[in-house]
């Protein structure tokens, strides 16, 4: 059972609120999803969460196993992406974040492999 602010972020990414995660960063967090470059403050990640959120009809996070030590966080997840051709792929991914001193994600990565999504 993911805690409550996990369960916050997996929430609004399967419910494709790329404004809401936006959110959650401070003004300079930053994200890296997989190998792409760092995105930087919340206009930037949510423009690109937005843009991956195009490239799906959406996607389920299930938590199997979650540590924390003090500020940050380490879930290890399956996500079942359901792609735009109607079928769905099950990928398992790590996301690490880092919350600072105000609450909000300063630090945010993903490490996965997409490639089955887009084969």
């Amino acid at each position: 059972m993911p805690t409550e602010f996990a369960a916050k972020v997996f929430a609004l990414v399967d419910g494709t609120d790329a404004a809401g995660f936006s959110r959650l960063f401070s003004p300079k967090g930053s994200m890296r999803f997989g190998n792409n470059e760092p995105m930087i403050g919340p206009e930037e990640i949510e423009a690109g969460v937005s843009g991956f959120f195009g490239a799906i009809k959406g996607l389920r996070h299930r938590v199997v196993r979650e540590w924390y030590t003090g500020p940050d966080a380490i879930i290890e997840e399956l996500v079942d992406y359901y792609r735009l051709t109607g079928d769905t792929v099950t990928v398992p991914a790590v996301t690490m974040w880092h919350v600072d001193e105000s609450g909000l994600i300063d630090d945010f990565r993903v490490y996965f492999d997409l490639a089955p999504l887009f084969a």
